[in-house]
């Protein structure tokens, strides 16, 4: 597979980091260059949005369809590998029967990402209407908990 080098570029600033890209590719073909980046920034960096639910409802919905192509996409091109799917319910119900509902909602995006060719490790977790993404008593609040949340892990 030819010569393999490792160079370190912590703490080195852009023009510091061309000047070292530059020596390595001179007599090369290409060059093949790994970032490795701790994960809360990348968790900044990868912005993706929630799917929502009807009431009592796991089924996606028509208007979940374009943001379900839009994560998948984000995630192709970030190269996530581990993403864990987050159901939650309102807080109308049983904390137990929303945990269940919290479920199927994950296990419904889990199969849609997986329709659309995402090969990444999807885990799924139901929080119910115990780990509310909104606190507020209003209709809107509760449809931002009737959601599935992404968070990148790897």
């Amino acid at each position: 597979v030819g010569d393999l080098l490792c160079e370190s570029l912590v703490g080195v600033g852009l023009g510091d980091c061309l000047q070292v890209f530059d020596r390595l590719l001179r007599g090369r073909d290409h060059l093949c260059i790994v970032l490795e980046v701790p994960w809360p920034e990348l968790d900044q960096r990868v912005s993706l949005m929630d799917v929502l639910f009807d009431f009592d409802q796991a089924t996606i919905r028509p208007d979940a369809v374009p943001v379900l192509e839009a994560n998948a996409v984000r995630l192709k091109d970030d190269c996530a590998k581990r993403i864990l799917l987050e159901g939650r319910g309102d807080e109308i119900g049983t904390a137990a029967y929303n945990i269940v509902l919290g479920e199927r909602r994950a296990r419904a995006v889990r199969s849609y990402l997986h329709q659309l060719g995402l090969n990444a490790e999807l885990r799924i977790t139901s929080y119910g209407k115990d780990r509310p993404l909104c606190v507020e008593h209003d209709s809107g609040c509760m449809q931002k908990n009737r959601s599935v949340h992404f968070v990148v892990k790897e």
